[in-house]
């Protein structure tokens, strides 16, 4: 019984994300394209949720859907949209995208082929410690091995927050 609860909410969630993005990129107006990338970004955290990563839920819905999003919204409506309606918009590289399309289709086709004998999956861990849920393994992990990436990580996005103020500043 849980088993098909969790198929049925797989494929609505998978349906959202593909739905989503496919509406992201065919629609004209920028803001139906930004709801559509919103409900698109929502699947993937209903995704998330089956897969019983709380934290990447978490994540995913109040950084992505709630901070970049919102973001994403506000720039798009103080663009002058007018303006950018009458510019040329595509320069017309269709021998590229026709290359990476046939390139992607040949990897979607090859593992199609060869089926599930193509994923080559690494064994398992041991698994979480007794008491230790998703989000305090995450935050040991990334506290105890990956700290100074973690660092540098917060001084360059804080340089870029700073940056982005100053020139956005007309006088300092």
């Amino acid at each position: 019984m849980l088993t098909d609860i969790n198929t049925i909410l797989f494929y609505v969630f998978a349906a959202l994300v593909l739905g989503g993005g496919i509406l992201t990129i065919t629609r004209r107006n920028a803001v139906h394209s930004a709801i559509s990338l919103i409900v698109s970004l929502l699947g993937v955290a209903g995704l998330y949720l089956l897969q019983q990563a709380e934290f990447l839920f978490a994540v995913q819905i109040v950084l992505y859907v709630g901070g970049i999003m919102l973001l994403f919204l506000f720039v798009i409506m103080l663009v002058n949209l007018d303006l950018a309606a009458h510019q040329r918009q595509f320069n017309k590289q269709w021998l590229v995208a026709l290359a990476a399309v046939a390139a992607v289709g040949a990897g979607v086709g090859y593992f199609l082929y060869r089926g599930k004998d193509a994923f080559h999956f690494a064994e398992g861990g041991a698994g979480l410690p007794p008491g230790l849920g998703n989000t305090e393994a995450i935050a040991d992990s990334l506290f105890s091995e990956y700290l100074l990436p973690f660092e540098i990580a917060s001084v360059l996005l804080l340089v870029a927050v700073v940056g982005s103020v100053v020139m956005a500043k007309k006088r300092i």
